[in-house]
């Protein structure tokens, strides 16, 4: 873990593929979701590969209009081993997909008998400085990714 990174890991009691499965899955994201900001899928299909694009709608207080859309694209894609996305936005006067310079990954791990070491992973490493001026950085509160975790592993449990 970098001073750029944060990262959290904890045991589920279920497959990689179980888990792999809700991950990819994003009308599973808001129920993930440690801050409640995630609020729908915007895009239902299953993240398939690199490359794949979904959109999330979200809210957040502080956020200039509350409501607002998230286009995240999968940048890691390894079956039942690793997901993540980075997480941008569509530019409203050019139309063009831009991305803030942050990143999600879930790392998931062997253990045992059937269980899984799920590690999420928040990096902003790649922010530019003009967002660095209005935006602090992880920008959520401590325990974010324990509870994003202890969240998916109620999803897995129940799957």
């Amino acid at each position: 873990m970098s001073d750029e990174s944060v990262s959290a890991t904890r045991i589920l009691a279920a497959s990689r593929a179980a888990v792999f499965a809700v991950l990819t899955d994003p009308a599973q994201h808001a129920g993930i979701d440690g801050t409640g900001w995630v609020t729908a899928a915007v895009d239902r299909r299953r993240i398939t590969g690199v490359g794949n694009h979904f959109r999330m709608a979200m809210y957040h207080p502080d956020h200039v209009d509350g409501a607002y859309e998230t286009v995240n694209e999968v940048i890691a894609h390894e079956e039942a081993r690793v997901v993540a996305w980075r997480t941008g936005y569509v530019e409203a006067e050019s139309g063009e997909l831009r991305f803030g310079g942050w990143w999600w990954r879930y790392d998931l791990t062997p253990v045992g008998l059937g269980d899984t070491e799920v590690t999420l992973t928040y990096d902003w490493s790649e922010v530019g400085p003009g967002p660095r001026e209005y935006l602090t950085f992880p920008g959520f509160a401590d325990g974010h990714l324990e509870r994003s975790l202890a969240h998916l592993a109620e999803l897995v449990a129940g799957a």
